[in-house]
């Protein structure tokens, strides 16, 4: 007999009767699969919320260390330990809905006249940066909340988290942290300022209308101008988050020492999550690979050491991690490459296959799948 369960009713041993894909060119867990736990944290991580199973559990015993496709013991230890995983993920999946849906009642509000108060940004934003603080490894998840329809607000509090999980592992204080923490949730609180259709156009922009979406930086500013509550410097960083050190940015061109640190950490922060997410008129990319891309394709841009902060908060891959690529496939990581830590060597699961991902340049990391 075959029924559909949700994710918190799954448990090891339970077999998918059906090809399970989350935006990808291959399932992420094949028809026939019996599950493990580490198919579970698959599941989790691209937020399949239900699948269709056989209503039968496959027993299993375990005879030596537990690997992919090995035996495991259902035991009450597991399947706590499982609970309590998707629990927590899903009670900060909550936070995070609930400042998203704040920041976009704010948000219309600013749109239709209202002056910006930062008192209330503040509230919804502050809990969420304590909070992941403390779940640094679901930084990384952070892409797969956001929807193509609600880009805009999703980014806002994205971009406000990784900021000051980038502030924090560049060690600046708590206070400084929070505080830019808040900046980076403002950033783009000027699109409130900008013509609606060019913010939902799918084609692209021509060069007045980029022009006229270019000037968010000065609404930006100028919204948040006389309010007590930031900081003068987090102010300037707002205006300058979309400046590069190479002076190929905007609003100014600054470059180089004329371009705060504060600034260049938004930055950062704001281009990760943007090519991270999927876009009314790009496709989203793997994590892994835009910080890749951002340190190589874009060297010169940004501050090499808030990038190499940026692979410490998104995190590196180590021996014995369990890896999904780009391409589909699922492995393990067998050794790392210290000169490009983002690509492992991977020993693939279903074909015993050894992969460098330093010469398959075409396939990268999705997901880390501990």
């Amino acid at each position: 007999m075959e029924n559909y369960k949700y994710l918190s009713e799954l448990r090891p041993g339970t077999v998918i009767v059906e090809d399970i894909y989350a935006n990808t060119a291959f399932p992420i867990v094949r028809k026939g699969t019996t599950l493990e736990i580490e198919h579970l944290e698959v599941l989790d991580l691209f937020n399949i919320k239900r699948v269709k199973v056989e209503e039968r559990i496959v027993n299993r015993v375990q005879t030596e260390p537990r690997e992919i496709g090995k035996t495991d013991t259902i035991s009450s230890d597991i399947d706590e330990l499982l609970e309590n995983k998707i629990s927590r993920s899903s009670d900060l999946h909550k936070m995070y809905k609930k400042a998203v849906n704040d920041y976009k009642r704010e948000f219309t509000s600013w749109r239709s006249g209202v002056k910006l108060d930062i008192a209330k940004v503040r509230l919804l934003i502050m809990p969420l940066l304590e909070t992941y603080m403390e779940h640094k490894k679901m930084l990384v998840m952070l892409n797969e909340y956001s929807n193509r329809k609600e880009y805009l607000y999703h980014h806002a509090v994205s971009v406000g988290i990784l900021t000051a999980a980038l502030a924090t592992e560049l060690d600046y204080p708590k206070g400084t942290t929070l505080q830019l923490g808040l900046a980076g949730t403002l950033t783009d609180c000027g699109m409130a300022k900008v013509n609606p259709a060019l913010l939902e156009k799918a084609a692209f922009l021509t060069k007045d209308e980029f022009a006229e979406v270019k000037k968010h930086p000065i609404f930006s500013y100028q919204l948040m101008q006389d309010s007590p509550l930031l900081r003068q410097e987090m102010k300037l960083a707002v205006l300058q988050h979309h400046e590069r050190l190479d002076g190929s940015g905007y609003p100014r061109g600054d470059q180089a020492e004329k371009i705060s640190q504060l600034s260049q950490i938004i930055a950062v922060a704001d281009v990760f999550h943007a090519m991270t997410c999927e876009r009314v008129y790009r496709a989203k990319e793997s994590p892994y690979r835009v910080a890749e891309m951002m340190k190589e394709e874009d060297f010169g841009k940004f501050d090499s050491r808030i990038l190499d902060a940026l692979y410490e908060v998104i995190g590196t891959p180590s021996i014995g991690d369990k890896v999904l690529l780009t391409n589909g496939d699922a492995g393990e990581v067998v050794s790392v490459n210290h000169n490009s830590p983002l690509r492992p060597n991977v020993k693939l699961q279903r074909r015993e296959e050894l992969v460098d991902l330093t010469t398959n340049r075409s396939i990268a990391i999705e997901k880390v799948v501990n």
